[in-house]
């Protein structure tokens, strides 16, 4: 509210009374306007630049809660103080359930004058406490939608840097001739594309703070599909799944979980020169623990004995679990092998 003297409107058909009444508020160091209805008393307020209405009950057309129920629609509505000659309470329990800050009887001696200038003066500075309060409540929007698209930067910037870092990677893969080294590469390579995917997302989406996981898993499973079939691999992954949002820390631990459950299954489910579907899954139980799964069609594995290859991956697996606080098992399905995570939000 500015520093200038509030303005006070003083909505009365009793000249007389309205004469006294500005003249008190004007020695409070108001500045005080006179109308004689409510139609010119709403057209006023509704110009703007009012800061506290005194409204009279008994207007020549209709009443002051009417001019209050109009009032209510304004963006930025002044205060209040309803004028009722009225010993019933009912009136002024509507006017407050209107929105009236205060009331205050009429009477013909001068303690009317006095009370409604001590309501005034509340509603004045009930009114700075709200504009005040509004100001701070726009102020936190301001500032979180600032950061909101600050962070949003972050992680366009930082999704082009792994997808730079993804490319130099697979540069090397490609300037190497050993078949294992190579391999290896690629691996990396998908690991770093699996966390640059999750930055992809927060940058496109309007909530920061949580990644769609199913809509992830879509664009995970199609970049892991790309980087299959540039091997010369042609298995299929198919996606099925419901809506889940998580929060954005536990995104990159899922997706490099499903990046080396998926890898896995790609090198070992399947015999040489065979391809086959890999599934991955993503619900709720009934406990409302979130279940990934990752299957397959191949020769199965309980999850026992040592694993082929170096282990690294089934390591990795283990650690992002670990971090979601998740539990990993692996079931022989014959035929296949069916990987599920379960973890709590």
């Amino acid at each position: 509210m500015p520093h200038s003297a509030p303005r006070v409107l003083y909505i009365d058909d009793d000249p007389g009374l309205a004469y006294l009444v500005r003249k008190a508020m004007e020695r409070r160091g108001y500045v005080v306007e006179h109308v004689s209805n409510g139609e010119d008393g709403y057209a006023r307020i509704a110009q703007g630049g009012i800061d506290v209405v005194a409204l009279d009950h008994y207007l020549p057309t209709g009443t002051g809660l009417d001019v209050l129920t109009q009032i209510a629609e304004l963006a930025d509505r002044p205060a209040v103080v309803y004028v009722t000659g009225s010993s019933e309470t009912a009136v002024a329990v509507a006017a407050l359930k209107a929105g009236a800050a205060d009331y205050v009887l009429k009477t013909v001696d001068a303690d009317f004058i006095e009370l409604l200038l001590t309501a005034v003066e509340h509603a004045i500075d009930l009114l700075r406490l709200n504009r005040a309060k509004l100001r701070a409540e726009q102020d936190m929007r301001d500032a979180r939608e600032r950061a909101e698209m600050l962070l949003g930067e972050v992680n366009h910037r930082v999704a082009n840097s792994l997808a730079m870092v993804s490319a130099l990677v697979g540069l090397q893969a490609n300037a190497i001739a050993n078949a294992e080294a190579k391999e290896a590469l690629s691996e990396t390579q998908a690991r770093i594309q699996a966390i640059a995917g999750v930055h992809r997302h927060l940058y496109t989406n309007e909530d920061v703070r949580s990644v769609n996981l199913g809509d992830y898993l879509q664009s995970l499973a199609a970049d892991l599909e790309t980087t299959m079939h540039a091997s010369h691999k042609t298995s299929r992954i198919k996606v099925q799944f419901e809506a889940i949002a998580i929060p954005t820390e536990k995104a990159a631990s899922v997706g490099v979980i499903v990046t080396e459950l998926v890898t896995n299954a790609l090198k070992y489910a399947y015999g040489d020169g065979h391809s086959g579907d890999i599934r991955i899954g993503l619900s709720r139980n009934d406990e409302e623990l979130i279940v990934l799964t990752v299957e397959d069609d191949g020769i199965g594995w309980d999850g026992t004995g040592k694993p082929k290859g170096t282990g690294l991956g089934s390591r990795i697996v283990k650690a992002m679990a670990a971090s979601l606080g998740a539990k990993v098992a692996y079931v022989n399905t014959m035929p296949g092998t069916q990987a599920r995570v379960q973890f709590a939000l």
